[in-house]
């Protein structure tokens, strides 16, 4: 039993320090603070401006918005960065195991994303009259939604490829789809019913419904639902992705 501890404390160990490594060298990455900080916020003023929505309406969907872009930017851009800089068969070697390396870039996009969330959500509570009407809703929200759409980073990292630019932009063609389909910039009954059966498919649907739930709007699916749902997704991509690394290993070495 102690032996099975000790195992356990020192794997912790070798995930946060993977953890730190990322946070360290890829948050200040060019694609990272484009794709992860900056181009949500354009791209949501882009749909939202002129189209009379109430600044307090605004808050739950760029909280959508950022969490899915900056939790799932840090985890595409590790491994072909690494790849590249030829330390991705340093870390393999080293005494850290896949799952190890996996979470540790999972966790790094989590952090990241539950950061860079605070930023949209201090500036609709405090600029645009936001009411936050269930502060534990939101809070388990943002860890759901941060470790889902990190989770999918890592999915999505797994692409055998050395070139950071291939993974970003698979990562693109995954969350720009998801932005249209799940309710941010269509309301629900405004889309048609093909479209509907999509955003079933999405994540970022039940994490955009929580969010408005959070602030007292209408809803789809009650939170106790959406809840269950992120954290199926959040285990999907997660084994998923291992399973993907595991055969992007064997491909390219």
């Amino acid at each position: 039993m102690d032996g099975l501890k000790e195992e356990l404390i020192a794997s912790t160990r070798r995930t946060l320090a993977v953890s730190r490594k990322n946070a360290r060298i890829y948050y200040v990455k060019p694609p990272v603070i484009i794709f992860g900080l900056l181009f949500p916020f354009v791209m949501f003023l882009a749909f939202a401006i002129g189209r009379g929505i109430e600044p307090a309406l605004l808050t739950p969907r760029i909280l959508g918005v950022t969490v899915l872009f900056t939790a799932s930017s840090v985890g595409p851009l590790i491994a072909p960065w690494e790849r590249m800089m030829k330390t991705y068969e340093r870390l393999l070697t080293a005494p850290v195991s896949l799952w190890n390396i996996i979470v540790g870039d999972i966790i790094s996009g989590f952090l990241f994303g539950l950061l860079i969330a605070l930023v949209p959500l201090v500036l609709g509570l405090l600029f645009f009259d936001a009411v936050l009407i269930s502060p534990l809703l939101l809070f388990f929200a943002l860890l759901l939604a941060g470790l889902c759409f990190s989770a999918l980073g890592s999915l999505m990292s797994a692409l055998p490829t050395e070139l950071p630019a291939n993974v970003m932009m698979l990562a693109n063609l995954v969350r720009f789809p998801l932005l249209f389909i799940s309710g941010i910039f269509i309301p629900w009954e405004e889309m048609p019913n093909w479209v509907q059966l999509l955003a079933y498919l999405s994540p970022l649907t039940y994490a955009v419904d929580l969010f408005r739930w959070s602030f007292g709007e209408g809803n789809n699916f009650q939170p106790g639902v959406s809840c269950i749902l992120l954290v199926l997704f959040t285990a999907l991509f997660i084994c998923w992705a291992k399973w993907a690394h595991q055969n992007g290993i064997k491909k390219m070495y």
